[in-house]
């Protein structure tokens, strides 16, 4: 795929998971940085880093970060603040910080009081990803045809509308769609696509386990597609998700309310044989995914998609040997 360079000369990236190594992997193929920089506080992380070729890695985060162009925070929401106030000192004047988190209107809160006012934090929030984590997960094509959502500030300085339009370049260079969005509307609307699914999905496998100490292990042994694929969303990583359900707590405890007073009618249903309502609810979520699937955001063929997935991380993965 051929995209245009971004005007980034160096590219500073704190946190080498799943994203973080993505994004570096992502940065080299598309040319869109010519330097890249990589730091994680796990000596282990920053040495696979190098084993992989990520990128020059730096021993202490302010070095990482002092010569960057565009920083992206690709560490745990609840990290922001903490490592906001380490770097602030150290981001040079006209910087871009952004960050990859799934929660907005905190890390905004989080952020802002910490880092200089010569800078411009454009929040950021790739919706991207797959349910393994690490250096060793990320591969360039991740962010191929997925959205990345950013939420910019309220700043009428002319600089910082150019480096929205400059952020908006770099995830173009790698192949996502952008959209702009206020970060609480982000936050309410990601409460639904993807915080309560997480949610639902951690408890329906919670459950499970307490099931399978009474039934010889036959939950596992049996596991149908339903099942398996609740256990591929709970196998997300659980720090950053106890962050996401912390830090944007209103939003989903709303739509946990609505979501137990649909689940309720649908028991009712259930008990007094109502197969009218079963099969309407039944009907309407089917809809729904082949709206899914018309918008690009998945597709029909075997294991949901998966094969896909699995595919393009091969592809990158050849490309890179």
């Amino acid at each position: 795929m051929s995209h245009q360079a971004s005007p980034f000369d160096t590219l500073a990236i704190i946190g080498v998971g799943l994203i973080g190594s993505s994004l570096a992997a992502a940065a080299q193929d598309n040319a869109l940085a010519k330097r890249i920089i990589l730091y994680d506080r796990d000596p282990y992380v920053r040495g696979r880093a190098r084993e992989l070729g990520l990128g020059e890695v730096s021993e202490t985060i302010e070095a990482a970060v002092s010569e960057a162009d565009l920083i992206i925070l690709c560490t745990p929401p609840a990290t922001m603040g903490a490592i906001g106030a380490q770097i602030g000192a150290h981001v040079k004047a006209g910087a871009i910080v952004t960050d990859v988190g799934s929660v907005k209107e905190a890390i905004v809160q989080q952020l802002q009081p910490v880092l200089p006012e010569t800078c411009y934090l454009i929040p950021g929030h790739p919706i991207a990803g797959v349910e393994k984590s690490g250096p060793d997960a990320g591969f360039a094509t991740l962010f191929e045809g997925r959205w990345a959502i950013l939420t910019p500030l309220v700043d009428p300085r002319p600089a910082y509308q150019q480096g929205v339009e400059r952020l908006t370049h770099f995830w173009e260079g790698m192949g996502a769609k952008v959209e702009c969005m206020d970060p609480v509307r982000h936050d309410q609307v990601l409460a639904m696509t993807s915080h309560l699914p997480h949610l639902i999905a951690f408890c329906v496998v919670a459950t499970a386990q307490d099931v399978e100490a009474v039934t010889d292990s036959e939950v596992v042994k049996y596991s149908a597609g339903g099942f398996r694929d609740f256990t591929r969303i709970a196998a997300s990583d659980p720090t950053m998700w106890r962050d996401v359900f912390l830090m944007n707590k209103d939003a989903v405890l709303d739509l946990l309310g609505r979501f137990s007073e649909d689940l309720t009618a649908l028991r009712r249903a259930i008990r007094w044989g109502d197969g009218d309502t079963l099969f309407s609810t039944f009907e309407r979520a089917r809809a729904m995914r082949r709206e899914v699937i018309e918008a690009g955001q998945d597709t029909a063929i075997t294991n949901f998609g998966r094969d896909l997935t699995a595919s393009k991380k091969s592809a990158s993965d050849s490309k890179s040997e």
